[in-house]
């Protein structure tokens, strides 16, 4: 057994200061770059901002280049996918009635009933539902139950599923339930 009087022993020298002019820089840890973020990853967030910016379009009645211009103030939306979230804003904006008219009839409630966060994802919905046939079903579905479950009620995100479940019965007929 060892005893600690026989491991040698070294005084530990003190550490120099940096050099003034390296005083108050902060040495980056890393010396690979950051990794890039998923496009799935990407897509979501432009999702979520789209909700929010859907939102405040129902409450204010904000007209889209305001929306936009406010939007674009805040820098993490440099993160996610700018393309994606104009499309959604101004796709649901240009033909918000007809999409109205495309649930409304699946809600077991008036429209004026629906509370602004469901309606502002019902709307995105079925605007990905109907106008973007490149996303698989479950896809637009999946993300507006995450929206939900992110933004609305307690119960909201099962609600939300149901309603665009029987939209997508209606407008991708050919498109299987189930993936």
């Amino acid at each position: 057994m060892t005893k600690l009087s026989d491991i040698p022993w070294e005084p530990v020298q003190p550490e120099q200061p940096a050099p003034p002019a390296e005083q108050g820089k902060i040495k980056p840890k890393l010396t690979h770059p950051p990794r890039r973020v998923s496009d799935k990853k990407r897509w979501r967030w432009a999702r979520e901002r789209a909700v929010q910016a859907l939102y405040q379009q129902i409450l204010n009645s904000t007209s889209m280049d305001m929306l936009d211009a406010q939007f674009m103030e805040d820098p993490f939306m440099l993160k996610l996918d700018l393309n994606l979230f104009r499309r959604i804003v101004r796709g649901v904006s240009e033909h918000e009635r007809d999409l109205d008219r495309a649930y409304t009839q699946l809600l077991d409630r008036p429209l004026a009933e629906l509370d602004p966060i469901e309606q502002a994802i019902l709307r995105l919905g079925a605007f990905e539902l109907i106008h973007s046939l490149e996303i698989p079903r479950a896809v637009v579905i999946n993300e507006a139950v995450e929206m939900a479950k992110l933004y609305g009620a307690s119960e909201s995100h099962r609600y939300i599923n149901g309603v665009l479940d029987r939209l997508a019965d209606q407008v991708r007929i050919h498109e299987p339930r189930r993936i």
